[in-house]
Parts: structure tokens; C-alpha cells; sequence
């Protein structure tokens, strides 16, 4: 009797569409085709062919690389996303600080002493002002 292997997560099974691709990899292709297949032929007269065929494998690369990467479950977009957020997004030193209250307590009072002083020299120059008789001229 032939043993079939049957996976345990159904949910990671992908339906094939058509010559056992995924919806996503026939669109990727696709795509990658009708821009590269021109252009090879729009190319290939004035640079070569194998210099036509060099670009437009560097031209067609990415949508290969849409349609058939996938790490952890993520296609490539997402990926490439991902890396970019942990990368230049957010920060990747992240400090424990603290906000200690008694230090907190301590700065606000140095704020209200720092204010005092201020008011007391404003009003010691007003009253000095206040003091000074007019100067007759």
C-alpha cells in the first residue's frame, strides 16, 4: 500500500493555479515577462545580445524575487519592509531610563528656587529705581 505524506498545518498549503505556480507567482512572472521580454529586443540590436540579456536578467530579478521569496511566512515586500522598519525606522539601541521621582522632585524645586531669585532681582532693581531721585538736568 503507497504512503502519502499529508502535513499536519493545512493553512500553509498554497493552491496551485496553473503549471503548479501560485496566483502570485503567474502575476509576478507575468509582469517581470512583459517588461523584460521588450525590452531585451528593444536592446539587443544596440548593445548585443548578451549584454540585452544581462539587463534585462537584473531588470526581471525583482519580480522573480516577489513572486517565489518567502522567509517565515512573509513574502519578500513584507520582508524587505520589516528590515527596513528594525533597521532605520525605529532605533535599534533602545535605553532603559527612568524618571526617579525624588531627582525629579529635586529638579523642580532648583526650578522654583532659580525663579525666586530671578523675581527677588527684578524687584530689588525696581525698588532701587524706585529710590533714586530724578536726576535734574
Amino acid at each position: 500500500m503507497p504512503y502519502v505524506p499529508v502535513p499536519k498545518d493545512l493553512s500553509k498549503i498554497k493552491t496551485k493555479v496553473l503549471l503548479n505556480l501560485t496566483k502570485r507567482q503567474i502575476i509576478c512572472f507575468g509582469s517581470g515577462g512583459l517588461i523584460g521580454i521588450p525590452l531585451f529586443f528593444i536592446l539587443r540590436k544596440p548593445l548585443g545580445p548578451s549584454s540585452a540579456t544581462l539587463l534585462i536578467i537584473i531588470v526581471m530579478l525583482p519580480f522573480f524575487l516577489l513572486g517565489m521569496y518567502e522567509k517565515n511566512g512573509q513574502p519578500f515586500e513584507q520582508y524587505l519592509r520589516n528590515i527596513y522598519r528594525q533597521k532605520f525606522h525605529r532605533p535599534s539601541k533602545r535605553p532603559y531610563r527612568i524618571d526617579n521621582f525624588y531627582t525629579a522632585i529635586q529638579r523642580q524645586i532648583n526650578l522654583e528656587n532659580e525663579v525666586k531669585q530671578i523675581v527677588q532681582q527684578e524687584q530689588s532693581k525696581t525698588n532701587y529705581q524706585q529710590k533714586r531721585p530724578a536726576a535734574d538736568h
